[in-house]
């Protein structure tokens, strides 16, 4: 029975090793996290994570050939394969700050499988990392080898948080990279065989170490890079009457640019585009090539521009101050069917609210009030370390900011509304409802283009919606970006 462990039971590691459990009931997965409540949640009913269908999988695995478990040395010993999906934050200090990625856990993770393994083994980067961590890692594992051979693979995931199970179950594409020798070669087919299992042949690529490393930075940068795009368009659209819904759909209809990611919004979120983008930039750095990072700086700057220009809206259509009103968030997540907040564009909106006093109502479905309250006082980068490992950027909640259990709640005597996640349940709520229970002139401030804002006008709002032809009322109150 081929033996599986993957070290780190986040976002990645979790929903990956219950599916391949669930595809391949002959092979034992194990999953280990050194932070005992996470290996718990997991044990539990109540998973760590949200994410639409992995609950049914996990319970159909778990105590099958799926396990979770503390005992991180005794399953790395026992395995034929290691997976690596450790957290790999951007660096906060030292060399390459701001951008570079930290590789401390993934280096412990490397040092603990060398010291404990007694029989060859397939070590697979399964955490986004940058290019030639590969030969880093496999330095660490040959130094402190003691005659065990291994391979190091690189297998990045591309999952979309909120269909991560159905883009497992279906995948575009599997990348496996590996090194070009014999023993390479055998550890890539050693792996194509787990996924093949459900997996179509043609869809399993297979490259070198580094070219598979650099896919899944590319491929983040790329996907960012359309959003910033289209964000940037939005900005335009507002200045001419034009209405970016539709310029997106007919440049969509292009079939060598297709429709998808053309989305305008307050901004793109997530852990991984912009700490991958940054880590590009650092690379590009590194090797002598200041016009590609410049390039790519660009996408991140379009997103911070995107983000800063929704919250002078507000201000200025609010007669250029929002001290002391209260604005409902209804939102807080980076994307809807998920729990997840890392980089979410929410944080940096409702801190420039908070900036010019303003008192914050805000609800989502899936993110707690704790939350909530603990990523408005992190610093940057932050939230990137393990739960238990986060540095403490103080303990007081923000007094200006309420978290409520629904959306009418939130919204209660506001002066406006700000729409910052794209959740089903807002465009469908009772707006005539909500306008009779705000202070006039009542304001929504649609970052997600959600609502049909003709009838919100018809009911009396004052609507903002990104890229859209502004109210009259906003031409009157111009937002200074």
């Amino acid at each position: 029975m081929v033996k599986i462990c993957c070290i780190g039971a986040g976002y990645v590691g979790g929903p990956t090793m219950a599916v391949i459990a669930l595809k391949c009931p002959s092979i034992e997965v194990v999953v280990v996290d050194i932070w005992e409540p996470r290996i718990a949640a997991w044990n539990s009913d109540q998973l760590p994570i949200y994410e639409p269908g992995l609950y049914e999988v996990v319970k159909e695995c778990r105590g099958r050939n799926l396990f979770f478990s503390k005992d991180v040395e005794k399953h790395v010993a026992e395995a034929d394969i290691v997976f690596v999906s450790v957290n790999t934050p951007t660096k906060t200090q030292g060399l390459g700050a701001g951008k570079a990625a930290d590789l401390t856990y993934w280096e412990s993770a490397a040092r603990t499988i060398a010291d404990v393994s007694k029989s060859d083994k397939i070590v697979v980067e399964k955490s986004t990392v940058p290019v030639k961590t590969a030969e880093a890692i496999e330095k660490i594992l040959t130094h402190n080898s003691k005659g065990i051979k291994f391979q190091i693979l690189s297998n990045p995931e591309f999952l979309a948080e909120g269909t991560a199970i159905g883009d497992l179950f279906q995948p575009d594409r599997v990348l496996i990279g590996g090194r070009e020798t014999p023993e390479g070669q055998k550890a890539i087919q050693a792996l194509k065989a787990v996924y093949a299992h459900w997996v179509p042949e043609d869809r399993i690529l297979t490259t070198n170490l580094w070219s598979a490393e650099l896919s899944k930075l590319a491929a983040n940068a790329f996907l960012a890079q359309r959003i910033s795009s289209v964000n940037a368009m939005s900005a335009l659209c507002e200045a001419t009457g034009a209405d970016v819904a539709e310029v997106s759909y007919a440049i969509g209809k292009d079939t060598r640019i297709g429709p998808k990611f053309l989305n305008a919004s307050v901004g793109f979120g997530g852990s991984c585009f912009q700490k991958d983008i940054l880590n590009l930039v650092y690379i590009c750095e590194c090797n002598g090539l200041p016009e590609v990072a410049e390039y790519w700086k660009q996408v991140i700057k379009i997103n911070d521009y995107q983000k800063s220009r929704f919250v002078n809206r507000v201000v200025s259509s609010m007669f250029n101050t929002v001290s002391q009103k209260k604005i409902a968030v209804l939102g807080f997540a980076f994307k809807k069917d998920t729990g997840d907040t890392r980089e979410t564009p929410a944080i940096d909106v409702c801190q420039g609210l908070l900036g010019d006093k303003a008192l914050l109502s805000i609800y989502d479905p899936q993110v707690q009030k704790e939350h909530i309250q603990r990523d408005l006082i992190m610093k940057k980068f932050d939230w990137d370390h393990p739960l238990h490992l986060q540095p403490k950027s103080g303990s007081a909640a923000v007094e200006q900011v309420t978290v409520t259990s629904d959306a009418y709640e939130a919204t209660k005597e506001a002066h406006g509304v700000c729409i910052l996640t794209e959740w089903d349940e807002f465009r469908t709520l009772d707006y005539k409802k909500i306008y009779d229970n705000m202070q006039k002139p009542a304001f929504v401030f649609d970052g997600r283009n959600v609502v049909n804002a003709d009838k919100l006008r018809e009911i009396g709002f004052i609507v903002y919606s990104i890229g859209k032809p502004l109210d009259a009322w906003l031409k009157d109150m111009p937002a200074v970006a």
